[in-house]
C-alpha cells in the first residue's frame, strides 16, 4: 500500500451519512513517568445500528484504548472511513464526468473516553499490554505520520487461493491494519504484549495474476482508452446505492453474472485500475489469528 506526500482536501461532493469522528480531539502529551495500561478494542461493524447482525458474520471493527494511571483518564483511537464503507469501496459515477469518482479516503480517531458498552456487549475489552509515557508520546508522533501518508482506506485483500501460503496480490488497508501497525510500533518501542488469541476480520477476493490497465489520465483522460473506460464503468454500475428493493436484485443479477459466471472484477488501488481474473470461491469473509506481535528491542516491560 503506497504512501503519499501529502493529504488532499477532500471534495465536497463527499458526504457521509455519519459524521466522521465527532467527539475527536487532540493527542495528549503523557508524563514520562506515566504508567498506560493499552485494551484490545473489537465489536461488530455498524453495532450501533445493527447490534450484533455482523458480528455473526464475524465482520468486526478494531480500536485501541487507553488508560492512563496518574490522571485516571481513559481514550479511544481507531482508523476508518471518512465517508462509510461504501464509498470506500466503490466509486460515484458522475454525470459529465468519464472518470468514476472516489470519496476513499480513512483517517485516525481520536477521542476522550471508552464506551464500555460498546465494546463488551457483542465483542471485546481486554488488557494487551502496559507502556510509559514515554512510549506513549513517540506512538502519538508515529501515529500523525502514519496518518499524513496512509490516506486511502482499501476493503479488499486479494489473493490467488484459499490456501494460507497463497500469493497475496493486494492487501487491504483498514481499521485493522492499522491497530496491528500501532501493536506492532509499541512493541519495537519495547511493549511487552500479552499471551492471548487475537483475530481479525478480512474481506478476500479470489483471483489469477491481476493486470494492470493504467490510471485515470491513461484511461478516462483524452488519449485514453475508450472502450476500457466504459467497460470499467459499465462494472461499477451495479454497485451504486438503491432506491428500491427491486432495483438491488436486478443489479445483484448483474454482478453475480460478471464477477462469478464471467470472471471479472476490476480494481482500483493505489490510485490505478488493474483487471482481476476471479475464481472460485470468488469472495470469502475471514476471521483469523494475527498474534500480538514481539519488539524488535530488548524490552523489560514498564
Amino acid at each position: 500500500h503506497r504512501r503519499f506526500d501529502y493529504r488532499p482536501k477532500t471534495d465536497p461532493y463527499c458526504q457521509a451519512r455519519y459524521t466522521f469522528c465527532p467527539t475527536g480531539s487532540a493527542v495528549p502529551v503523557m508524563k514520562e513517568e506515566d504508567v498506560i495500561e493499552v485494551y484490545r478494542l473489537q465489536a461488530p461493524v455498524w453495532e450501533f445500528k445493527y447490534g450484533d447482525l455482523l458480528g455473526h458474520l464475524k465482520i468486526m471493527h478494531d480500536a485501541v484504548g487507553f488508560k492512563s494511571s496518574l490522571t485516571g483518564k481513559n481514550y479511544t483511537m481507531e482508523w476508518y472511513e471518512l465517508f462509510q464503507l461504501g464509498n470506500c469501496t466503490f466509486p460515484h459515477l458522475r454525470p459529465g464526468m468519464d472518470a468514476p469518482f472516489w470519496c476513499n479516503q480513512g483517517a485516525a480517531c481520536f477521542f476522550e473516553g471508552i464506551d464500555d458498552a460498546h465494546w463488551k456487549e457483542n465483542g471485546t475489552l481486554v488488557l494487551v499490554t502496559t507502556i510509559s509515557g514515554t512510549m506513549f508520546n513517540e506512538m502519538a508522533k508515529w501515529v500523525k505520520y502514519d496518518n499524513e501518508t496512509g490516506i486511502y482506506y482499501e476493503t479488499w485483500t486479494v489473493q490467488a487461493s484459499p490456501d494460507k501460503q497463497s500469493v497475496v496480490w493486494f492487501d487491504s488497508y483498514e481499521c485493522s491494519k492499522f491497530i496491528l501497525r500501532t501493536y506492532q510500533k509499541l512493541a519495537d518501542l519495547g511493549a511487552v504484549f500479552k499471551k492471548i488469541q487475537t483475530n481479525y476480520t478480512s474481506i478476500i477476493l479470489f483471483s489469477g495474476e491481476p493486470m494492470y490497465l493504467g490510471n485515470e489520465t491513461s484511461i478516462f483522460g483524452p488519449l485514453g482508452n475508450k472502450t476500457l473506460a466504459a467497460a470499467i464503468r459499465d462494472f461499477y454500475y451495479p454497485f451504486k446505492p438503491h432506491r428500491t428493493v427491486g432495483e438491488f436484485f436486478v443489479d445483484l443479477l448483474k454482478i453475480i453474472d460478471r464477477v462469478i459466471l464471467n470472471g471479472q472484477f476490476y480494481l482500483f488501488y493505489n490510485l490505478e485500475y488493474w483487471f482481476l481474473p476471479m475464481k472460485f470461491p470468488y469472495l470469502k469473509v475471514i476471521y483469523e489469528e494475527v498474534p500480538l506481535p514481539t519488539g524488535s528491542k530488548t524490552s523489560f516491560g514498564v
